[in-house]
């Protein structure tokens, strides 16, 4: 059994970047006291979510900005990984970004694939796929926010090897007419929560909550074993909040057989279909 703690950090920016970053660092650090050894940050919590191109555009950062190394030095210090979202500059251009910092500094770099609603007038679409990696503590991949709305994007990681897919979030309305199921799930965390069972994953979604800078969030963070149990979580709607969770890593091999003749990436029909990506079809 391979357990390690995972800690959701749902936080929600303010809006001036150095606030936000430190607020990241803090709730990082307080999960890590707690015993995480994963730690998972909202979406664009640096510089924040505001689909203000001049607000975005000042705050944005290279990849090697003050924010990765900060929550490299985190990692590093606890011995662990940290992933979370920033707005990354690359010459002209912005992008959508997600990295995990471990113990020797970044392991894991995405942009977001699927820009959401506004977000396509302001950043550039990804271009670095949905790649993996595997770590002495377990095998990440990283997607962000929207791009759960395409099932591939799940199924493409876990067929690739992932165990953890950790996604800095900011769910907001408008994709659903609801906002919460009487349970207080939003929609986007039911996804979650089906896509962890279809594809035997854990999946662990950190957003932002409530009001701010005009823009409400959902919260509604959400930890999903490869079963589709929900280990932590939803957090609530309206406000900040931390959690951690105990995670049995060996549980997403386990989840690949389900009963006698019942084995669910054995059972796909790739003679009839499959998804390629990057010239290989899984």
């Amino acid at each position: 059994m391979r357990e390690v703690t995972l800690g959701v950090a749902q936080i929600t920016a303010r809006d001036d970047p150095a606030t936000n970053r430190q607020l990241s660092i803090d709730a990082a650090q307080a999960l890590f006291e707690q015993g995480a050894g994963i730690v998972v940050l909202p979406e664009l919590i640096v510089p924040g979510y505001r689909l203000d191109p001049d607000f975005l555009r000042a705050g944005a950062e290279p990849l090697d900005g003050p924010t990765t190394r900060a929550w490299g030095e985190l990692a590093a210090a606890a011995g662990g990984y940290l992933a979370g979202g920033l707005c990354e500059r690359a010459g002209d251009e912005l992008y959508n970004t997600a990295v995990l910092m471990g113990p020797q500094g970044m392991v894991l770099h995405y942009r977001k694939l699927h820009t959401f609603g506004g977000e396509r007038s302001i950043f550039t679409p990804g271009d670095l796929g949905l790649p993996i990696v595997k770590t002495p503590l377990a095998t990440f991949g990283l997607c962000v926010c929207y791009d759960l709305r395409f099932v591939e994007t799940a199924r493409i990681l876990a067929l690739r090897g992932a165990e953890l897919i950790c996604v800095p979030t900011a769910w907001v309305p408008g994709f659903d007419q609801r906002k919460w199921d009487r349970d207080g799930f939003s929609p986007q965390a039911r996804g979650a929560q089906l896509q962890a069972n279809l594809d035997q994953v854990f999946i662990a979604c950190a957003s932002q909550a409530g009001d701010a800078s005009e823009q409400e969030f959902l919260g509604s963070s959400i930890v999903c074993d490869p079963y589709g149990s929900v280990l932590a979580g939803p957090l609530p709607g309206d406000r900040d909040e931390l959690a951690t969770v105990a995670l049995d890593l060996d549980a997403a091999g386990r989840a690949q057989a389900r009963g006698e003749l019942i084995n669910p990436r054995a059972d796909r029909r790739a003679d009839v279909y499959g998804l390629m990506v990057e010239g290989t079809v899984l």
